[in-house]
């Protein structure tokens, strides 16, 4: 009998936060396929409601009668408590609209809910492509749209039970002496969430084998294969054979681009040789657009120049991408799980690490986020965190000398230089060298008490 795991998501405060303001708009939570967006809004409804209502419109396509007479909200919920042969109680009852981007009239219709039924408490979950087409449709102003991501490290520790690390992560200030032993556990888990990543349903086939770890990561890669296959589906379903044909190409052709890397470090993505007769970004930009909109990718922009805002010196053709789980990224790359376990994969070792922060940067809200490259000089990221723009070298394992970084200070003179790697915690004030473990990403900046 499957094993079924209680995953303990950041994101509910956000929920709670929702629910308890006063001029609440209906929610739509958006993410890619597989994130954890249905479980959450289950767990939502079983936990702070008497009674809950879900409707899935991809499972029940015959809803999309419901709004077909007009949008009137009272008529809907009357016609959706018939559906369901129980009432809705639109002071008191959740309505949970799943896969709301298969009914396009529904995402309509939230305008009206918004305006004459604020009381009711409805939440909608879409995916972050089928959204998007939708935008004809869309109610700009009337509600509230949220993402979610994947599970970061954070919650994965929470759900291997891994509480008391959890905790220390979450409360680690600038004095928290962080013990070899402890550091090392942290290590050896962070090396498996680069294989699990952060698809519920992938740590949950985790979860239900651990016990025996080389058959978990086996099981764990087969779930990843076929959630691979499950998203191209998704983007043949929307873009079309040979449009899909492009998408896929240039998504598998994100890992496989690191084996021309040198130094560990991820480059600015390069366009030929990836669909074929086709060199230029002009004719991949849509195909890039719709996996940056599926939620698979990140797209890092890449900066030559310091300077306030950020967004001014950014070119349309220089970029990064990352995929969207670490985990997924091993799978696209068919590393075995034994090999990520060893840390003897080459200068692949460098990417997964830059991955990882990103995804941990992205789940935290991080908006302004860039690459700096001047000539052979390369910070992985730069971000502005209030008016400070700081650089983040990114390194694989303890060796820590970096020359770019240290350009980079001489020439922008900034406030401090963080270097996250496999080295312990540590931030010299003095110098203002901040070393971050890569398990503490999501924590940065770390400021001082």
């Amino acid at each position: 009998m499957t094993k079924i795991t209680s995953m303990k998501r950041l994101y509910y405060q956000n929920l709670l936060k929702w629910l308890a303001d006063k001029h609440r708009k209906p929610l739509i939570i958006r993410g890619v396929r597989q994130c954890g967006k249905t479980y959450l809004l289950h767990h939502f409804g079983k936990n702070e409601f008497s009674n809950y209502h879900y409707f899935n419109f991809e499972k029940e396509p015959e809803l999309a009668k419901v709004f077909e007479a007009n949008l009137d909200p009272l008529r809907i919920i009357n016609q959706l408590s018939f559906y369901k042969n129980k009432q809705i109680d639109i002071i008191k009852d959740l309505v949970i609209f799943d896969e709301i981007q298969a009914i396009p009239r529904a995402l309509t219709s939230l305008k009206y809910f918004h305006e004459d039924m604020a009381e009711l408490a409805l939440c909608c979950a879409g995916s972050l492509l089928g959204v998007k087409l939708n935008h004809e449709s869309y109610p700009v102003g009337k509600v509230q749209t949220d993402y979610l991501y994947p599970l970061t490290f954070v919650e994965f520790l929470r759900a291997i039970k891994e509480d008391l690390l959890a905790d220390l992560i979450e409360n680690c200030s600038d004095n928290t002496d962080i013990s070899h032993l402890v550091h090392d556990r942290l290590w050896e888990l962070l090396k498996w969430y680069f294989i699990v990543g952060g698809l519920p349903e992938v740590v949950q086939t985790f979860l239900n084998n651990k016990d025996h770890l080389f058959i978990a990561f086996e099981k764990v890669r087969e779930k990843q294969f076929q959630l691979i296959s499950d998203y191209y589906a998704d983007i043949a379903k929307h873009s079309g054979k040979v449009n899909a044909m492009h998408i896929d190409r240039i998504w598998h052709s994100i890992p496989n681009q690191l084996a021309k890397t040198a130094d560990g470090s991820a480059k600015r993505y390069q366009f030929q040789g990836i669909v074929e007769k086709i060199d230029r970004y002009s004719r991949l930009a849509n195909a890039i657009d719709w996996l940056e909109n599926a939620g698979l990718i990140f797209k890092l922009p890449i900066v030559g120049m310091i300077q306030h805002p950020l967004s001014a010196y950014v070119e349309e053709n220089r970029f990064k991408l990352y995929v969207f789980d670490v985990g997924i990224l091993g799978a696209l790359s068919s590393l075995a799980p034994k090999t990520i376990l060893e840390y003897q994969y080459g200068t692949y070792k460098g990417y997964f690490a830059e991955n990882f922060v990103i995804q941990e940067f992205v789940s935290r809200n991080c908006k302004d986020l860039y690459s700096w490259q001047d000539g052979r000089s390369e910070v992985e990221f730069v971000r502005n965190i209030e008016g400070d723009i700081l650089p983040i070298e990114v390194k694989s394992g303890n060796v820590t000398h970096a020359k770019s970084l240290q350009k980079f200070v001489e020439k922008y003179h900034s406030k401090y230089r963080t270097i996250m790697s496999g080295r312990p915690f540590k931030i010299d004030f003095r110098n203002n060298i901040h070393n971050y473990p890569l398990y503490l990403a999501s924590r940065f900046p770390i400021k001082p008490n």
